[in-house]
């Protein structure tokens, strides 16, 4: 397409972006093209002549010219930009960046000053993501024995379970009945990776099943112990299985894991999976008697608000292991999951233990 540009040398051309984006002169459907040392800038119109006087101050070696271009490809615009078309401008900025995505449902929390608004909001992710069926909002904390959290549904179908996929992996889950984050999709295949072949593997609070089907999905000879407390995981967990085909490589355990592991797992685990990052520093003890005599790894997931989160996570986590019978022998990465709140995140320490 043939438009009137500005002609300008390639160092210039971030300072001729924003001049002309700030006149109003940007034209944001057309590509930048270059040539040899020069840029052309598109326009969406003549500039006047106070207009170049303007640009020809700060941009030396501008020349008003006309350019052939193509077309820029327009993005999908996201439901934010859907929304910041008719909130109030003063809202805005209250906007969610983004949602989760679980299966077709979409999972957003709302703010109380965003809340006359929250049926609308959820028809406008509904329009914006197509696959998208149900969009829920979060209603609560997640809380209890069980780690559920309520929800409202904004828009779409009455519903709150769904199929998940991913990886390679697919997973039934009732975000009602028990807890599932798609954030730790990375976490979960991670973890996955690190397992060696001939593995015992106890995941201490399983869930669903996000990392035990992602382990023996990816190792044949791997035997994974799922323990989780809450009947209806055990019950995803079990359908998980069944969809995964892993019958034979993961057996799930429904009970207290404290209880679970005295009576059924000392000394025979290679490595331990402790994702209960608000209560995990309560079992450490029980993580260790799940370890084989000669030691393993073990996976140990915390919330901290500390300064230095990772090293406040690894110092509180050596103080536990020093009152078990066990020792730290190599703390062998410590890293932020991800960010929970202000100020407040998600870490995991992989620690070899002897």
């Amino acid at each position: 397409m043939r438009s009137s540009c500005l002609k300008i040398p390639k160092t210039l051309g971030q300072r001729a972006i924003e001049m002309t984006y700030k006149l109003g002169l940007y034209d944001q459907n057309l590509r930048i093209e270059h040539e040899g040392n020069c840029l052309y800038v598109p326009l969406s119109r003549q500039p006047s002549e106070k207009e170049k006087e303007t640009l020809g101050k700060n941009l030396q070696n501008m020349e008003v010219c006309v350019h052939d271009f193509s077309t820029l490809v327009s993005r999908p615009k996201g439901f934010v930009d859907l929304l910041a078309e008719w909130l109030p401008p003063h809202l805005v900025t209250s906007l969610p960046r983004s949602a989760d995505f679980v299966g077709d449902i979409a999972v957003i929390e709302i703010p109380a000053e965003l809340e006359a608004y929250r049926y609308k909001i959820g028809e406008t992710i509904l329009t914006a993501n197509k696959r998208v069926h149900t969009v829920l909002a979060k209603a609560s904390a997640i809380s209890g024995v069980y780690r559920t959290r309520e929800f409202e549904i904004i828009a779409g179908e009455p519903k709150t379970a769904t199929v998940h996929r991913e990886y390679s992996c697919v997973f039934h889950v009732d975000l009602s009945k028990a807890y599932f984050s798609p954030r730790l999709s990375s976490e979960h295949a991670r973890i996955a990776k690190l397992v060696n072949e001939r593995e015992t593997v106890i995941d201490m609070f399983a869930g669903v099943g996000s990392f035990a089907i992602q382990i023996a999905k990816q190792h044949e000879k791997a035997r994974v112990y799922a323990v989780d407390i809450n009947p209806d995981a055990i019950e995803f967990l079990n359908k998980n299985i069944i969809a995964n085909r892993v019958l034979t490589k993961v057996t799930p355990v429904l009970g207290d894991v404290r209880k679970v592991v005295n009576e059924r797992f000392v000394g025979v685990a290679d490595r331990v999976i402790m994702n209960l990052p608000e209560k995990a520093l309560e079992y450490v003890d029980v993580a260790c008697e799940a370890l084989k005599p000669i030691g393993g790894i073990i996976h140990y997931y915390a919330f901290t608000e500390a300064s230095e989160p990772k090293k406040t996570t690894e110092v509180r986590l050596v103080e536990a292991i020093e009152k078990t019978q066990r020792k730290i022998d190599e703390i062998l990465t410590s890293r932020i999951v991800r960010a929970t709140a202000p100020y407040t995140w998600q870490v995991v320490v992989d620690a070899k233990i002897r």
